[in-house]
């Protein structure tokens, strides 16, 4: 009995290059041509690993979303006020232009606004991924309610919900290749809101 080649790829660098795939062209520009040449992996092996290229979008949506949150709760955690990791956290999103680099922008916002319409899955695990963010903000302004650094006459999960879309507007802008100058001036003004 023939037990099958062995795997012969880390499942982790290949989720990576292929989230970085999606994470350019997006889903629909991304063909399954484009991810078996990229994960260097035959369309056999593909499937065996991970079903459809639909099942692939979904997981590497995830692992970008916990990454992202995890990223920003190390940030939370070694920041010294809530307002100087939501600050830190808002200039981080703009980080792309700051640093000259090509902005790809954010993979949940990007699928928000490329399939969240039409796709209930992907709808699904963009708002868990919203979800996460949301509570994370919710704990660096109630932090910040608590150290002062934030004002605290508005409810913490009005003003998490306020930095999360100001984030993911920040992060659009970006990927439409907005001057420096004027997201450095959004972010001044949604900290002067706080």
């Amino acid at each position: 009995m023939s037990i099958g080649r062995p795997v012969e790829y880390s499942s982790e660098q290949v989720l990576d290059l292929a989230m970085g795939l999606f994470w350019r062209k997006g889903y629909e520009a991304t063909s399954l041509q484009d991810l078996v040449g990229a994960m260097g992996l035959s369309r056999s092996s593909f499937y065996q690993a991970f079903g459809s290229k639909h099942q692939l979008f979904l997981t590497c949506l995830e692992r970008y979303e916990e990454a992202t949150a995890l990223d920003l709760i190390t940030r939370l955690d070694g920041a010294t006020t809530g307002r100087e990791f939501i600050e830190d956290t808002l200039l981080w999103a703009i980080e792309e232009v700051i640093e000259g680099a090509d902005p790809k922008g954010c993979l949940v916002v990007n699928t928000a606004n490329e399939l969240a319409q039409r796709d209930k899955e992907v709808a699904a695990q963009v708002s868990r991924g919203f979800d996460q963010y949301r509570a994370i903000f919710i704990a660096a302004a109630k932090r910040g309610q608590e150290d002062d650094s934030v004002r605290s006459d508005k409810e913490a999960t009005l003003v998490a919900d306020y930095l999360v879309t100001s984030m993911s507007g920040l992060r659009t802008m970006v990927k439409a290749g907005t001057d420096l100058e004027v997201l450095r001036g959004i972010v001044a003004m949604v900290m002067s809101a706080l």
